[in-house]
């Protein structure tokens, strides 16, 4: 009796809907230190670049916590335009109310990158790398490096 009773409740708290079950949207905080670009923003689905791969959120996703990799952020809006920003770095909190909060180091459009620029400030940071002697300088330049091949990569 104790099993099926612990079972019964685990079942309750665990029951998460298929996304299609799900409301439509999910309400979005994407923001940096400098700038907040939605808040509380409804949205059907996002796209970001993690740690363990990429991958898609829609309405009622598991709660999850993932440390952002520098990547492409896709939003599907409330009125379905996908709009893509780059991130350096982040985190991105998925809540059990459905709510999300992207918190990104650094933000820009994925349009208003400079694919040239980008890829001389790869070059430099490689150099960077490469000459580097200290073990804190060389892991600022490989989070360098790490950023420019995102950056050149979407550019």
């Amino acid at each position: 009796m104790a099993f099926r009773t612990i079972a019964v409740r685990t079942a309750a708290l665990c029951r998460r809907a298929m996304a299609t079950e799900a409301g439509s949207t999910f309400p979005l905080t994407f923001s940096s230190p400098t700038s907040a670009l939605f808040n509380e923003a409804a949205v059907k689905q996002v796209d970001i670049p993690s740690t363990t791969g990429h991958f898609g959120i829609l309405p009622n996703h598991v709660p999850t916590i993932a440390i952002l990799l520098p990547g492409v952020v896709s939003i599907t809006t409330e009125a379905g335009d996908i709009q893509k920003f780059f991130v350096s770095s982040g985190t991105a909190t998925i809540h059990a109310d459905s709510t999300v909060q992207i918190l990104a180091e650094e933000i820009c459009d994925v349009a208003d990158i400079d694919g040239n620029a980008a890829r001389a400030a790869l070059e430099a940071s490689k150099s960077k790398l490469a000459s580097a002697s200290s073990e804190a300088d060389k892991a600022a330049a490989q989070i360098e490096v790490d950023v420019y091949e995102g950056m050149v990569a979407v550019a």
